[in-house]
């Protein structure tokens, strides 16, 4: 599998995990990151929608998709796009399952250790376990409860070869948008919105 395609499907993994942070105002007024892993801890399970925009250096406009996310605790992850084309990803345990059309492709997590590293830190935001997060990413949050924006930064020479910077900018306990800056300088920006999710 190319550097191209594990660094894909660490992205989606990350995205569906997004829905892990809880909605209203879980979050107290002496906001910081442990207040907010100690929040995400909290968690059971989210549903939401996304739009995906997908600035490539090759390309004169963004891609753009959509779809339905979904998390349910402790490690069930889907990311199901709809547009432009039906594609499905699930993180169930250890197996990540891609399926496009008739083709499926599955991945045992612990044969990619860039691909199991980046989604052992997605099941640590989940579960609000700043130790697991910190073995993978340094980690930086700014702003107050109403807007705040949290940095992953990779530890790890392998992920920083491939992400640069995760941002992740919500307001109270929900995510607004997440961003993704490749090492290459492509980049991704997902819009997250729960009131809309079916």
């Amino acid at each position: 599998m190319t550097p191209f395609r594990l660094e894909r499907l660490a992205r989606t993994a990350l995205f569906a995990a997004l829905l892990a942070l809880p909605s209203g105002a879980a979050l107290a007024a002496d906001f910081d990151l442990g207040q907010l892993m100690q929040t995400l801890a909290q968690n059971r399970g989210n549903r939401a929608v996304f739009v995906e925009k997908k600035y490539l250096a090759v390309l004169d406009k963004p891609v753009e998709s959509s779809g339905e996310l979904l998390y349910v605790a402790p490690g069930r992850l889907e990311k199901r796009t709809l547009k432009p084309r039906p594609e499905s990803v699930v993180l169930d345990g250890g197996i990540l399952t891609v399926e496009r059309g008739k083709q499926r492709h599955q991945l045992v997590l612990q044969d990619y250790p860039e691909v199991s590293a980046f989604v052992e830190s997605i099941r640590g935001t989940l579960a609000g376990d700043r130790k697991a997060l910190e073995r993978v990413y340094g980690l930086h949050l700014e702003g107050s409860l109403e807007r705040w924006t949290l940095y992953l930064l990779p530890n790890d020479p392998k992920m920083a070869a491939l992400v640069s910077r995760i941002r992740i900018a919500g307001t109270k306990g929900e995510v607004r948008s997440v961003e993704i800056l490749q090492a290459d300088g492509d980049r991704s920006v997902m819009a997250i919105d729960k009131a809309g999710a079916p």
